[in-house]
Parts: C-alpha cells; structure tokens; sequence
C-alpha cells in the first residue's frame, strides 16, 4: 500500500471508516434486497405498478383521455417539486462547504456532536452533497419518464382500432404501464436517497449515531415498503 493511501485512511478514525462502509453496504445491499425480495414478495412499489398497467388497459378503452393526461400531469408534479428542493438544499450545502470554518465551530457548540477537524467536517458535507447530487439526477429523470408516460397515453390509438385487432390491448397496457412504472421506481431512487441522508446527519454527532441511524432507515424503509397498512390496503 502507497504512503498516500494510508495519509487518506489516517482522515477519519477506524469507526468513521467502519460506519462510512457500512452506510454504503446498507444502502447498496437493501437496494438489491428490496428488488430480490419482489419476485416473492410484493412491495408496495410492485403492488401499485399492478395498478399502473391495470390504469393503461383501461386507457385503451377511453375516447377522451383528458383525464389520463391530468393524472400523469399530477404523477410528474412529485419529482419536478422534489428537483426544486433538492437544488436549494445543494446550494445550502456548496454555500456551507465555502464557510466550514465558522460551521465547525458552530457545531462544536452542540451537545454530545463530534469535536472533528474543518476537513473532517468538509467530508462530512461533501457526502451529503453527493447523495443530494444523486437524488436530484434520479428525480429529474423520473419527471422525463413521466412525459414519456403521457406521449404514449396521447399517441394510443381510437379503442376502435383495438376492438378490431388492429392493436393489442396487453401489449400497450404492458408497455404504458411498464413506462410509468420505470417512473415511479426512479422516483423511489431518489426519495431513498432523501432517507438516508437523515442517517448522514448522526454522523456529525459521532460514528455511532451514525451507524444507528444508518439502521433505523433501512428498517424504516423496509416496513415501508413491505408491512405498511397501505400496502395491505392495496393487496387486498
């Protein structure tokens, strides 16, 4: 090992590297948990995505789909709002990052937060940037996959034109429905990512809140998305 990789590991202190690893290992390992875990079990996600594709069938028996059109409208206004935020909430952040000097000191302040040097602290700000960061790209692409929905709502064809065989039913149902659905589990991405953020935040009390906080989210997210009274609603 290099002079330089054992500068970059003497930063943080072995339970900051220990709680850092195992925030990624959560997040990363629960998200293939959580796509492994719906070909047994439905989540919410899987759950309501049955709806979306049953929301398309029914499409292809509307003249009118004005409604249609106001229902993604209202879908994509979820992500376009998020987007917004999370841009001021990354300019809150590069803003902070450009007087970390006057934050250190401020954090210090508080009871029971980590005494940690400006650089630590920097590290700190800079990961909840790049979740931030992320969860921006997820919700900006969830939005352009909801105007993909409605080009497809709009160009499906008269319900004549399905009535006579001319156009398969299943096949549009499956693919609109699959489109909106990509958009929703995008959309999910990023609000994931809002979660765990919060776990971020005990780190600047000390590794340990961090790690803990790490944890609960992961639980929080899992009865979320696989024991929540809506989802028992939505099976039933």
């Amino acid at each position: 090992m290099q002079l330089a990789d054992f500068k970059i590991l003497a930063l943080l202190p072995w339970q900051d590297w220990l709680a850092l690893l195992a925030f990624f290992a959560a997040w990363i390992g629960y998200a293939l948990f959580a796509k492994r875990r719906t070909e047994s079990v439905q989540s919410l996600l899987a759950t309501t995505n049955r709806y979306r594709r049953e929301w398309m069938r029914q499409v292809t028996y509307r003249e009118v789909r004005v409604v249609d059109g106001v229902v993604i409208q209202n879908l994509s206004s979820s992500p376009s709002f998020f987007a917004s935020t999370t841009i001021l909430i990354i300019g809150g952040l590069l803003a902070l990052l450009g007087t970390s000097e006057k934050a250190t000191e401020l954090v210090k302040e508080i009871p029971f937060a980590a005494r940690t040097s400006t650089l630590v602290f920097d590290l700190k700000l800079l990961l909840l940037t790049g979740i931030f960061i992320y969860a921006f790209f997820r919700f900006t692409w969830s939005l352009r996959q909801y105007t993909f929905g409605a080009l497809m709502v709009a160009s499906a064809p008269d319900p004549g034109v399905f009535e006579r065989g001319e156009a398969s039913r299943e096949e549009f149902a499956e693919r609109a429905g699959r489109i909106v659905g990509m958009a929703a589990e995008t959309f999910n991405d990023g609000l994931r990512a809002y979660y765990m953020s919060f776990a971020v935040v005990g780190w600047f009390f000390s590794p340990w809140w961090f790690a803990i906080g790490t944890a609960v989210v992961v639980w929080i997210l899992y009865q979320r998305e696989f024991h929540s009274d809506v989802l028992a609603v939505l099976r039933a």
